[in-house]
Formats: structure tokens, C-alpha cells, sequence
């Protein structure tokens, strides 16, 4: 996959397939795009050109700034476009200046002229341009003035349920992992560096890999125990998750830590991803280290439990 920071640097390709947006997650109603474009453009020997924006539009614009909590980082976002064969990604820099751009002057004077679309694919709900003027009815439009086709993606459900950035946050925050991850089309994870911590989990049997802190903006799921999984070095591993604040130990630093199990490998200043689960239950404040140690291992039973019924149900969905 080509990435491209700057627009002007895009040299165009033949029968350009091309999407526009945020793509916060790439949800299960984004994948379908994509995967649209992808089918097309092999079908067509074009290729398929992404534009998203960076940072979100929504904290450079101040709308709910103070509040806003992204599902992937765009390290994340990047790994998923290119697992899903995107040819060309486009990052434009998104600024108030380039936010007074009015939907017209977005496709006539970027897309259109910088590279020139075959075929634009947007959602169901797709709006651009300043103020989000623009609609699939004007973008319809602009496609007949400029020659390039237009199609819209139906809505995605599961369960009955529309899939959005916003009801995944929304699960996100309340805990309800699982169903994030059905909305997301796969395990919600978070990454970073594993550093020391207070070493209290090895003096009681479970020890803990501990990540850097979260970078700003990036969700924190709310505070609990979850079923995990660990990538380390390509290699995957069970585990048992906890974020939170430690009451019991009352150092009051927000901590993201995970039990590895059967795992007894020097980690230290690698990266590790954390996929979650399931939450099986809230942090809570135990009177003495004895309780949290006969805790955790009761903890650590169900998780068992929980994952695998996990990996049965992968073997299932994957015969092969």
C-alpha cells in the first residue's frame, strides 16, 4: 500500500476507485465499503484510493473536542487498510483552513483534480464539505458534471443493530465489550510499550505485563477484568486483562495491565496488542492482598472458561 501525507504528491492511476472519510474503527459498515472498492477495482484493473483525515476533523473544529475518544490510532488505522488491500491511502492534514473547503469546491478542486475517480463508494450517511453540506444527492450530481460514477453502501446491522462509530464508543465506555466487537467485526485491542510497574502481581503469582499510557484521545475501555489476547512478536497468547486504578494497592495511577498465561518471556520495552474479549466483572477494592490473590485466581478460572469457548468457536467459524 502507498501512503500518502500530502495530496499534491498522489500521482493518479487508472480507473481510480476511491472513498472519502473518517473511517474512526473500521467498523463492520466501513469494511463493507472497502471491501466494495477492492471487488471493483480487481474486476476493472483499477486501483483503490482511500482519502481520510488526520487529525479527526471533529477535534481540530472543537465539537465535543473535550470528549471525544477515537476507537483505533492511526497506527491501528493504517494495519487495517492495508490488510484490506487498499492500493493507495491518502492522509490529508485536516485544518480549519482546509474545513472552509464547501463540498463543490472539495470534489472539484482534491478528488476530481487531484485524482480523478473512476467510481466514488461512500456510506449510507455520507457528508463532506463545509458544515457537511454535501450529500449523496449533490455528490450524484457532481459526479454527472465531472464523469465519475457514484454508488452508496446500504447501512450495516447485527443483531437488528445499526453500526456506528458512535454506538461502539458508546459500548466501548459502558464495558459492553462483546458487542462492540460484533459491531467492530473484530476484537477491540490496544497497544503500546510494555514498561515496569509495581512488580506486586509476581510477589502473589501473577505477574503483569503493564503498557505505556494510552495516547490522548484513544478510548479507554471502562475499568474492569477481561478475557484477553496478547500478540507479542507475531506470536499469541492467552491472558487476563485488567485497567484501572488498583484500589487495592491505592497508587491511584490509571493502570492497563495483562496476566499472560503459560508465558515466562523477558518483555520488557517490546510492544504488545491486547485484544479484549469479554469484561467479566468491575474493579473493585479487596481488604488485603490475600482477597485479591484468591480473586484472581477465580478470575483467572473463568477466563479460562471464557476463552476457550473462544477458540472452540473460532475452530467452528474456521474449519481450515
Amino acid at each position: 500500500m502507498k501512503i500518502y501525507h500530502h495530496i499534491s504528491d498522489f500521482l493518479s492511476v487508472q480507473n481510480a476507485i476511491v472513498t472519502i472519510g473518517t473511517f474512526d474503527g473500521i467498523h463492520l459498515g466501513h469494511q463493507a465499503i472497502l471491501k466494495k472498492m477492492v471487488d471493483e477495482a480487481r474486476q476493472i484493473g483499477g486501483e483503490t484510493v482511500v482519502i481520510t483525515f488526520h487529525p479527526h476533523p471533529r477535534l481540530v473544529l472543537h465539537i465535543d473536542s473535550p470528549n471525544l475518544k477515537l476507537i483505533s490510532d492511526q497506527k491501528k488505522k493504517i494495519e487495517r487498510f492495508r490488510d484490506f488491500g487498499i492500493d493507495n491511502l491518502i492522509i490529508v492534514k485536516f485544518t480549519k483552513e482546509f474545513s472552509q473547503l464547501s463540498s463543490d469546491e472539495f470534489i472539484r478542486d482534491v478528488v476530481v483534480s487531484k485524482i480523478k475517480p473512476y467510481k466514488l463508494i461512500v456510506g449510507y450517511d455520507h457528508h463532506f464539505g463545509k458544515n457537511r453540506t454535501g450529500n449523496f444527492k449533490r455528490l450524484y450530481e457532481l459526479g454527472n458534471q465531472f464523469n465519475f460514477k457514484v454508488e452508496r453502501v446500504d447501512l450495516q446491522d447485527v443483531e437488528n443493530i445499526a453500526v456506528s462509530s458512535t454506538k461502539i464508543r458508546a459500548a466501548l465506555e459502558s464495558g459492553d465489550v462483546k458487542n462492540a466487537n460484533k459491531l467492530l467485526g473484530y476484537q477491540y485491542s490496544i497497544s503500546g510499550k510494555v514498561v515496569h510497574g509495581n512488580e506486586i502481581g509476581r510477589t502473589i503469582g501473577f505477574p503483569t505485563a503493564n503498557i505505556d499510557t494510552l495516547p490522548e484521545y484513544k478510548i479507554i475501555s471502562v475499568s474492569g477484568v477481561f478475557a484477553c489476547r496478547v500478540e507479542w512478536r507475531g506470536e499469541h497468547f492467552d491472558g487476563m486483562g485488567n485497567i484501572g486504578y488498583r484500589p487495592t494497592v491505592a497508587d491511584g495511577q490509571l493502570t492497563i495491565e495483562v496476566h499472560i498465561f503459560d508465558f515466562d518471556q523477558f518483555i520488557y520495552d517490546d510492544e504488545i496488542c491486547i485484544s479484549f474479549i469479554d469484561r467479566i466483572r468491575n474493579e473493585k477494592k479487596f481488604e488485603n492482598i490475600e482477597a485479591l490473590r484468591q480473586q484472581l485466581i477465580s478470575d483467572k478460572k473463568q477466563v479460562r472458561e471464557i476463552l476457550a469457548l473462544y477458540h472452540t468457536q473460532k475452530e467452528q467459524d474456521n474449519p481450515n
